[in-house]
């Protein structure tokens, strides 16, 4: 059966969620933005930037006839708050990347030389960042991928580079998203279409911590979901 809802039905789905999202940074597994002192301090501030004039700009569409998927990587919480009011608002299933390692927030610290998020940043061989998990149940069932990351030093955090190298993303549709304070999404999504070699990926989509469930929708429904 094709998983398509109507634009009145996007918009009150969209107010449903919008009155539960809390967008609040946290020091665990969420997203972040490396543009202030520090990622989780910049994850944490607000921006005035809508995500609905990078919706119109949409060139591609989605017919869904399977199942919807929001696969994330959050490391201060902004990335999880985005995924969650998109898993709310189209019906998706959700799925958090989890190093195995996890981020404190002195590893998130990018104006600190010595922290961990600059030591992989300055030495590629270390961004092979190790997953608690990178099997999705079920994943041959969901033909329509949303894979949310922050941005870190212009490119999608590398824990989904971690998450994207080993799955197969034939047959889907794969819709890539960020989060970040200032930076736009830039190649962070087409560096992922190469590094996963199949699917079918679309043009990406930045988000900032103010997004609401009703920008949410005014995607959903360019991308016809």
């Amino acid at each position: 059966m094709k998983n398509k809802i109507s634009r009145r039905q996007f918009l009150q789905a969209a107010g449903a969620s919008a009155a539960a999202l809390l967008l609040a940074s946290c020091s665990g597994n969420s997203a972040s933005s490396v543009s202030s002192s520090s990622v989780a301090s910049s994850a944490a501030s607000s921006v005035a930037a809508s995500s609905a004039a990078a919706s119109s700009e949409a060139t591609s569409t989605v017919t869904t006839t399977g199942k919807t998927l929001v696969v994330y990587f959050s490391a201060t919480g902004t990335t999880q708050g985005v995924a969650q009011t998109i898993a709310d608002t189209v019906g998706a299933d959700l799925f958090e990347v989890v190093p195995s390692d996890p981020y404190t927030s002195d590893d998130l610290t990018w104006t600190n030389n010595d922290s961990r998020v600059s030591r992989e940043h300055n030495d590629e061989g270390l961004r092979a960042v190790a997953l608690e998990s990178t099997d999705v149940d079920g994943w041959d069932d969901y033909d329509t991928v949303f894979i949310g990351y922050p941005i870190w030093w212009g490119i999608a955090a590398w824990p989904m580079s971690s998450f994207v190298a080993v799955n197969d993303f034939t047959g889907k549709n794969v819709v890539p998203f960020c989060t970040s304070l200032s930076s736009g999404i830039g190649q962070s999504g087409e560096l992922l279409a190469e590094l996963a070699g199949t699917g079918s990926w679309l043009d990406g989509y930045r988000f900032s911590s103010s997004t609401t469930a009703n920008d949410i929708a005014a995607l959903a429904e360019s991308l016809s979901l």
